[in-house]
This record gives C-alpha cells, structure tokens and sequence, in this order.
C-alpha cells in the first residue's frame, strides 16, 4: 500500500514539474507589456523615440539578458547582424536601428521595445515603417496603398530577419509562404490544369510584386495582358483578325492560378463561348441539357473556330485559318 502511494506521489510530483516548465517556456517569450493596452505601449514608444535615449554601448546592452535566445543570435548569420555590410542595422545604431531607443528597458526590461510580428501591441504601419526607412528603393515605391498595406500585412509577417536566410527569398519556399495567406489560390494550383507553381517552375513573384506595383492585383507589368505576353509572346498579336475578348484581357476567358477545365479555362467549352455567342443565326443549336449537337464533339467550337486568340490568314475573319 505504502509503494502504491508512493508511486502515486511521485507521478503528481512529474506532473507538477512538467507544468511548471511549459508554463516557464511560454512566459520566456512573453513581454511584461503584453497585458497593456496597445495605445499605451505605442505611445510609450513614440515618445522614447523623442527622447532618443540611446544606449552607447549598442548591441552589448542588449546581448547582456537576449544572448540565450538562438532566435535572437540567428541574427548574426544574416546581412542585418553584420557590421561589415554598409547601411545594416548592425553597422549603425544596432539592435537599436530596429526595436528603438533603449530608454529604461535594461532596468528590468519592464519599458517596450518595438516588436514586430501578428502578436505585436505596435500598428503594421508603424512596423512597417522600420523596415521601409531602409529598403525604400523603387522595388517598393508603391507599397503605399497596395494590397498588403490596405490589409494591414507587416513585413515581419512574409519576411524573416533573425536568420540567414530568409524563407520568402527561396524560390522553393515561396509559394508555400504566400499561400499560407492565399488560401483559394493554394487550391487552383493543385487543379488539374495550372502553372507549375507546384513544382516551383514558377513562383508568385514571377507575376506579382508583393510590394506593390501601379498595376491591378500588384502584377509587375501594367496590364493582365502584358504579363501574360512576357511568357506567351506567340498571343501578342497583332493579328489581323482578333478575337475582342482575347485582346481585351487573358482572364476573360482563364484562371491564371489554375483551373478544372482545360487550358486553365474558366468554363468549359462551349458553355464558355455561350456566354457571349448566342446561337442565332449559327448552323448548330446551342447546347442544352443532354441534348445531342456538333458543339459536343472533339474541341467543341474550337473544332472549326481553332485560332481562337486571333488569326493572320486573309480568310481567318471567323478565326477559322
């Protein structure tokens, strides 16, 4: 009875034990200002940039409680942690560039310091602006008023600076960054008809600029049209006889990011040029339930029509040549 007791004793003493220590892993890397109201804690912030209340011994301040982090070490194997490279964090005023003056942080660590992420009491915005007073350049010189700053997206939430490097800037691991945000494309890609984002022959970078860009939908180039051409150049044109959806935009007709039908159509065939080709007029019937037609056969109206995107041939007018 005594060892049975004992055991069990034991057993709630382990339980204990674990608890404590999940609890203390979780507290590591909580704040003290995590509790307090955002407004507060980033008005605390603005005016300890006021005051600029840098601390002059740089990194070494900070290193003196953060050295036992490896996320916070890992900054060191990047471009932002080497003071060699001109116009890093670490060649100027450090850690501080990026999280903010020091103040009375180090008495305790009770006064914040800029943090960045999802979990961040301080506004995107604000976030944002950290990284932007460096990497101003033309490759965001439209990230004002684009897509993820209207959706309130931090760098911090693509980017990773306390590493080596950084994910996003892996072609094999891009897609899988962005799609974890862009849900329904992460589906059209596994479709059976779509670009070989997949298998990481493309990426989402090659057609968009996720900082930005003067055109719809952050694509690189100014029109739908334009950046499919910079690969599909054989659907430029200009063709003598062009079909007016196809010149108009590519998307009339396809789902770029990937599609169930063919061709990464947004319709199938010939439900697809029904929608703007009535059957007046035409030597077949449209089509209707199960009803037998020439439309049902083979590549449906494209048996006859075949030079769909638009035909050069003196006798192409119905973009049959």
């Amino acid at each position: 009875m005594m060892n049975m007791e004992s055991a069990r004793f034991k057993q709630k003493v382990v339980v204990f034990l674990l608890l404590a220590l999940t609890t203390l892993s979780f507290n590591t890397f909580a704040t003290p200002w995590d509790d307090r109201d955002p407004a507060e804690v980033e008005a605390i912030l603005d005016s300890k940039f006021v005051e600029g209340k840098y601390s002059p011994k740089g990194a070494d301040s900070c290193l003196m409680c953060h050295r036992k982090s490896s996320e916070v070490m890992a900054l060191f194997d990047g471009v932002h942690g080497n003071p060699d490279i001109s116009g890093s964090p670490m060649a100027d005023l450090q850690c501080e560039a990026c999280h903010g003056p020091l103040g009375k942080h180090n008495r305790g660590g009770k006064e914040p310091m800029i943090t960045f992420g999802a979990n961040s009491p301080v506004p995107a915005q604000k976030q944002n602006s950290v990284c932007l007073s460096c990497h101003n350049d033309e490759q965001r010189m439209a990230w004002s008023g684009n897509h993820h700053d209207n959706a309130d997206v931090s760098c911090s939430g693509c980017h990773l600076v306390h590493t080596g490097k950084d994910p996003i800037r892996d072609r094999k691991r891009e897609v899988e960054v962005c799609s974890s945000c862009h849900t329904q494309q992460k589906a059209d890609i596994q479709k059976r008809s779509a670009h070989p984002l997949k298998w990481q022959q493309m990426v989402c970078s090659d057609c968009h600029n996720p900082h930005g860009s003067l055109s719809d939908s952050n694509l690189k180039q100014m029109s739908i049209n334009e950046n499919c051409y910079s690969c599909h150049a054989e659907k430029r044109g200009p063709k003598l006889w062009e079909h007016s959806p196809v010149s108009d935009n590519c998307a009339n007709c396809h789902n770029p990011h990937g599609s169930v039908n063919e061709s990464m159509l947004i319709s199938k065939p010939p439900q697809l040029c029904q929608q703007c080709h009535a059957s007046d007029g035409h030597a077949s019937n449209a089509v209707f339930a199960n009803s037998n037609n020439a439309f049902n056969a083979g590549q449906s109206c494209m048996n006859c029509h075949s030079q769909i995107h638009g035909s050069n041939h003196p006798s192409g007018k119905l973009l049959q040549r």
